[in-house]
């Protein structure tokens, strides 16, 4: 008897921890990609983001 109780407490934890874990991936997955991760920089020629590039702007205090 206590062996069959365990079982049942045990598979109610189980099916517990699988409902919830498939929700959270239903949720993550159904909810899309909300960043825009197809946005392409036009400027970005070599891949590796905003980490090499010359300002535009020039700064104020330059001496002549």
């Amino acid at each position: 008897m206590e062996n069959q109780q365990m079982f049942l407490f045990g598979s109610i934890i189980f099916f517990l921890y699988l409902f919830f874990f498939i929700n959270i991936l239903m949720r993550d997955f159904g909810s899309g990609n909300k960043n825009d991760s197809n946005f392409v920089d036009s400027n970005d020629f070599d891949g590796i983001g905003n980490q090499g590039r010359i300002p535009n702007k020039k700064t104020k205090n330059r001496a002549i």
